[in-house]
């Protein structure tokens, strides 16, 4: 009960916050403020996270090489892991032109959104053996099977693409081709 009292002014303001932030292309707090209270939802297995096509792929065999004969190819497929994943380690992050003070604005939001999270998740007796019974558990270790299979597979391939002499996206973006 404490944390929902100290959870309401910052609620009050960050909601004040949202439409600016989602107007300037920032975080959109009300959908976040959504996901964050329907979390139980997942933990009773009535909602689950998508599995992308590529990451089942990748899952059911991260070193295939079937039709990966170019280097469009190998940058076509890792282009569509990137996609699911997120850019990769190598990658620099792209400038998003905002102001401190909005990316500032965003990390509170998201903090925010993480209180209000756990305290839904928090009325939840015996959350553990909810999660266990209702699939939930499962389906949580199989999304993030999948995602370790395709951060795998994207790996591979851009080894692959250093092999072949790619230039990137299907080779690592510090690999410089060496000229034939």
């Amino acid at each position: 009960m404490r944390r929902l009292i100290l959870l309401l002014p910052v609620l009050a303001l960050m909601g004040c916050n949202a439409g600016a932030s989602a107007a300037q292309g920032g975080r959109d707090f009300g959908a976040g403020l959504g996901d964050a209270l329907t979390a139980p939802l997942e933990d009773l297995n009535l909602r689950r996270d998508h599995i992308p096509t590529v990451l089942l792929q990748a899952e059911s065999n991260p070193y295939d090489l079937r039709n990966l004969n170019q280097c469009a190819t190998i940058g076509a497929e890792i282009a569509r892991l990137d996609e699911a994943l997120g850019p990769d380690t190598d990658e620099p992050p792209a400038p998003d032109g905002s102001y401190v003070s909005e990316r500032a604005a965003d990390a509170a939001s998201a903090a925010a959104l993480d209180v209000v999270r756990d305290t839904t998740t928090d009325f939840i007796p015996g959350r553990s053996w909810i999660r266990r019974l209702s699939g939930a558990e499962q389906h949580s270790r199989h999304v993030q099977s999948a995602i370790q299979a395709g951060r795998m597979r994207r790996a591979f391939l851009k080894g692959v693409g250093m092999q072949r002499n790619c230039a990137p996206p299907a080779a690592p973006r510090w690999f410089r081709p060496r000229r034939s």
